[in-house]
C-alpha cells in the first residue's frame, strides 16, 4: 500500500465507523424511547415506528423458523469482508467505488451488529402516503441504498470500468 494510498484508505475505514456508531446510536435511541409498533408522527408523511426485523430488506423471509438469521447473518458478513478488500484495492482514482462500497460496507456491519446482538434489525423510520405504508427501514439500511445508488452511478459515468481507463488503443 503506498503512501498515497494509505491517508485515503484510513478516511474511508473512519466513515465506516461513523456509519455504524450513527446506526447504532439511533436504533438505540429509537429503542429507548419508542414503543414496539406503536407510530409516532413525526410529519404527515413519516412516523417513527420501533418494529423488529427477522428478516432481510422489507421483512424479507421473516416468517420462516430462525434459520435466515444465520443465513443473513453469514451474507453479511462475507459481504462486509469482500467489500472491504475490495475498497483497500481498489485505485484511489476509483473514488466513486471506494465510497459506495465504504456506505455499503457500514450498513451491512451496522445491520450485522443487531443481527449477532439481538437476532432481528431495528427499523424505525417509517414513511406512508394516506393509507400505504413504506417498510420500516433505519439508517444502516439507506447508508447501504445509498451505496448502491452510487454503484450504479459510478457504472454510468464510467460505462467501460478500470479497463476503459487502462485501454490505450486508438479509436477503431
Amino acid at each position: 500500500m503506498n503512501a498515497i494510498k494509505r491517508p485515503a484508505l484510513v478516511f474511508l475505514f473512519i466513515g465506516i465507523a461513523i456509519i455504524i456508531g450513527l446506526d447504532q446510536w439511533t436504533k438505540a435511541i429509537a429503542t429507548d424511547l419508542l414503543t414496539y409498533a406503536r407510530p409516532v408522527e413525526v410529519l404527515p408523511i413519516l412516523n417513527w415506528t420501533l418494529l423488529h426485523n427477522r428478516g432481510a430488506a422489507f421483512s424479507f423471509l421473516s416468517d420462516q423458523g430462525g434459520w435466515q438469521l444465520w443465513f443473513f447473518t453469514g451474507i453479511s458478513l462475507i459481504v462486509s469482508v469482500v467489500f472491504t478488500v475490495w475498497m483497500a484495492r481498489a485505485p484511489v482514482k476509483e473514488w466513486l467505488i471506494r465510497y459506495s462500497l465504504m456506505f455499503i460496507i457500514g450498513g451491512a456491519i451496522g445491520n450485522l451488529i443487531d443481527r449477532v446482538r439481538l437476532n432481528y434489525v431495528v427499523d424505525f423510520i417509517h414513511f406512508h402516503w394516506q393509507q400505504y405504508y413504506f417498510p420500516a427501514f433505519n439508517i444502516a439500511d439507506m447508508a447501504i441504498t445509498l451505496g448502491a445508488g452510487l454503484m450504479i452511478l459510478e457504472v454510468f459515468l464510467n460505462p467501460g470500468g478500470s479497463e476503459k481507463a487502462d485501454d490505450t488503443s486508438p479509436a477503431a
